[in-house]
Order: C-alpha cells, then sequence, then structure tokens
C-alpha cells in the first residue's frame, strides 16, 4: 500500500467535506441548538404562571379550610357558606376552576375527597393538590389523637441517605452517580448517532463516485485499498473536527451560562422571601455540575474512532455494492441491526451496568463502541474488560476491513445490477 496516495484521497475527502454547506451549517447549527435549549430550560424555570387556579373549599368539617387558606391563599377560597349547586354552577361560569367538598368521613375513615374541576391545569394542578389535601388531613388527624409535638416531628421528618464512593484504591470521592448515569447514556447516544452519520457520509461517497464514473479514473492510479483507506481516514477526520469544535464550543458555553443562569434565578428570586430560594434550591438540574474524569473522554475518543473505523468499512463495502439509496437500504440490515440491538441494551446497562449481561454485551466488538462507553461513564470497569474491549475491536477491525476490501475492489467498478448477499460472497472467494 502508498501511504501517499492515501494521503492524497484523505486530503481530497476531507477538504471536499469541510467546504461543504452541509458542514458548515451542522457544525454550527449544533452549538446554536445547545444555547436555544439552555436558554429555553431556564426561561420555562423561572417564568411566573399568569395563569391562576382557583379551588373552592367546602369544609363542613369547619377544621380544614383554614390550614389549606393559609397553605397557598391564592389557590384556595373558602365557600363553606354556599351550596354544592352553587359551587358547579361557578365552574361551569369560569368563576373558579374547581371545587371540594370535605366531611367527618373524608379525616376519620380514609374516605376518598373528590375534586370536581373543569379539567384545567394538568396533572403539575392535580399533584399539588393532592399534595396540599393530604398534608393539612395527615396534621389534623395527628391533633385529634392528641398526639405530642415530639411525635409530630418524628412523624414529619424524613431520613435521606448520602452516598460516597469508595475506589479499589481505597479513595473515597463524591458519589455522582446520578449525574454520570445521564453522561453515560448521552456518550452512548452520541456514538449511536456518529456512528450512523459518518458512516452513511462513506457510503454516499462511494455511491456518488460510481454514479458520476469518477472512481473509474481514480482507479486508475490509486488502488481500491488506498482508495478505502483514505476515504474512511478523511471522513474520520471530518469527524474529530467537528467533534473538536463543538466540545470546545460546549465547554465554553458551559462556563459562561452557569453564572449567567444563577444571576437570572436570583434577579427572580430577589425579595420574594425563603420560599422562593428554596425552589431554585431545588432545581432539578443543578448549575454546578460535577466534573469529569479526564480519563472517560480519552475513552470516549478511543471507542468513537475504533467504533468509526469498524462500522464505516462496512459501510463502505455497502456503498461499493449498491448503485443507488434503494440498494442500501437492501443491504444495510446485517450491518446496521447490531447497532440497534446495542442501543436497546444500553437502556439496560443504564440501569444495571455490572449485569451479566452488561458486562459481557460490552466486549462484544459489534456492541461495544456503545456500551462500554455507557458503562465507563457510570461504574467503575476493571482495566482487563476495558483492554479485552479494545484488543477483540482492533483485532475484529482488521477482519471487517479485509473482507470490504475484497467487495470494495470489485463492487466499485460494478454498475447496473444490485448485489445480492451471494454475489458479495462470490466477490470475496474471488478478489
Amino acid at each position: 500500500m502508498n501511504w501517499n496516495q492515501v494521503l492524497l484521497v484523505l486530503k481530497r475527502e476531507y477538504i471536499t467535506r469541510v467546504r461543504s454547506k452541509g458542514f458548515i451549517w451542522a457544525t454550527i447549527l449544533v452549538p446554536v441548538g445547545f444555547v436555544a435549549f439552555f436558554g429555553v430550560m431556564v426561561f420555562v424555570t423561572v417564568w411566573e404562571s399568569d395563569v391562576a387556579f382557583e379551588i373552592g373549599i367546602k369544609d363542613e368539617t369547619g377544621s380544614i379550610v383554614r390550614p389549606l387558606t393559609e397553605m397557598n391563599p391564592g389557590r384556595y377560597i373558602n365557600y363553606s357558606n354556599l351550596s354544592v349547586d352553587s359551587l358547579r354552577t361557578m365552574v361551569q361560569q369560569d368563576v373558579i376552576t374547581g371545587y371540594m367538598v370535605i366531611d367527618e368521613e373524608n379525616i376519620a375513615e380514609d374516605k376518598n375527597l373528590e375534586l370536581i374541576y373543569s379539567g384545567s391545569g394538568g396533572m403539575q394542578l392535580l399533584t399539588s393538590i393532592r399534595s396540599d389535601v393530604r398534608e393539612v388531613i395527615r396534621q389534623e388527624r395527628l391533633q385529634r389523637a392528641e398526639v405530642s409535638e415530639e411525635i409530630q416531628q418524628i412523624y414529619e421528618s424524613r431520613i435521606s441517605v448520602d452516598s460516597r464512593r469508595l475506589t479499589r484504591t481505597g479513595e473515597e470521592t463524591d458519589d455522582d452517580t446520578a449525574f454520570l448515569s445521564i453522561v453515560g447514556m448521552i456518550l452512548g447516544i452520541i456514538i449511536f448517532a456518529a456512528i450512523f452519520s459518518y458512516g452513511g457520509y462513506v457510503t454516499r461517497g462511494v455511491i456518488e463516485e460510481k454514479t458520476n464514473r469518477i472512481v473509474e479514473v481514480i482507479t486508475s492510479s490509486v488502488k481500491p485499498i488506498e482508495l478505502l483507506t483514505g476515504k474512511m481516514a478523511g471522513v474520520g477526520a471530518l469527524a474529530i473536527t467537528q467533534f473538536s469544535i463543538w466540545i470546545i464550543t460546549f465547554f465554553g458555553l458551559t462556563a459562561v451560562a452557569g453564572p449567567v443562569a444563577t444571576m437570572v434565578m436570583d434577579q427572580q428570586t430577589a425579595g420574594l422571601g425563603p420560599e422562593a430560594e428554596a425552589a431554585q434550591a431545588e432545581l432539578p438540574m443543578p448549575l454546578d455540575l460535577p466534573s469529569l474524569e479526564p480519563s472517560l473522554i480519552v475513552y470516549f475518543v478511543i471507542f468513537f474512532i475504533l467504533g468509526y473505523l469498524l462500522y464505516s468499512s462496512l459501510f463502505a463495502a455497502i456503498g461499493a455494492a449498491s448503485d443507488s439509496d434503494t440498494d442500501v437500504q437492501q443491504l444495510m440490515l446485517p450491518v446496521g441491526s447490531p447497532i440497534f440491538i446495542a442501543y436497546i441494551i444500553m437502556f439496560h446497562t443504564w440501569q444495571s451496568p455490572d449485569s451479566l449481561l452488561s458486562v459481557v454485551s460490552s466486549v462484544i466488538p459489534l456492541f461495544t463502541p456503545i456500551l462500554m462507553v455507557t458503562r465507563i461513564a457510570i461504574t467503575e470497569v476493571p482495566f482487563w474488560q476495558i483492554s479485552l474491549s479494545i484488543i477483540l475491536m482492533i483485532l475484529t477491525f482488521a477482519g471487517t476491513m479485509w473482507l470490504s476490501a475484497k467487495i470494495y475492489k470489485v463492487g466499485i467498478l460494478n454498475y447496473g445490477n444490485t448485489a445480492s448477499y451471494k454475489d458479495l460472497l462470490r466477490w470475496i472467494r474471488q478478489s
């Protein structure tokens, strides 16, 4: 193999694609999309709803309506002096959102309350009302039972569990399992999407050259194996360039977005009292994200490159055996199935990264790029498993490259008919 020729093909493939409008727009729009997503998330978090949901309370016990209205004066209104028919009419006329009738059976006999309402508010309103009523009735029952204040505090206490991770070297670290689980899932999805995306570049590039008969000119001066290697390397370099831009932009935007979001939320909650500050502290996504281990980034790059090389060699063979996108779809099943199977197993790995299925699947070369990165992010994977998976992927890539080169050598000059699986086997034996 003449590596100078491979380098020439690499340069041509890389420069042609990096100058394309599709690459430029994709490189720009992904960071813009991230900024838009983060901005919308912060906007929705700090947005104060201007819709008021008023719930009329007809309290026949005389002991529930007061703590309810004190809990949320804008939502619960005392209508104990009105009849049920009047409350129904008010709901129908949109004067109030709904009403509840509370009697002794609801307190003493655990009879379920009924909320009669117009349907506005959605699940958030229903969940909030259930929580408020449950809390008030519980407090009333404790007071009627003449339970001491100390017992009430014990009953209301909620003991949480703080976890710390103990490494094999005996070092205790903060347990960021929840955050790392999300990171592992995201990394697995990124590799899944990247394999299809950049592998598709290779396939389409081969078909375009066949359709335009450019390949006949190229193969007159470049060997098919050199053309295949250069094309894969060129698209791989394109992928690394694009990911590098995205990663740098992501970390830069993250460094700026955290303080900006904190400042916006501080302004929103300024002067609103301790309840607003407590609500801000309970945001579902913290602004100060845990740091990622450098080794995770290194392994992500390694498995991304190996996964791309393994599958792109197969995608190139499919392109060489096809004359159109329809042909590609017919031949894609054997190559695409392992990727989708790995994607499905990834959800099990996300929940149980150390299970037998997760461990075995993560060292199967066709599944490794997606599953091993997910496991490394979530749990402490033994180094021998990582090493074994890398070795098996390299050996598998050597085998797929050998098969693809044989198919590519014959397929790129095959026109006018759709290659079957029997044709592919015949090309492998002939070459």
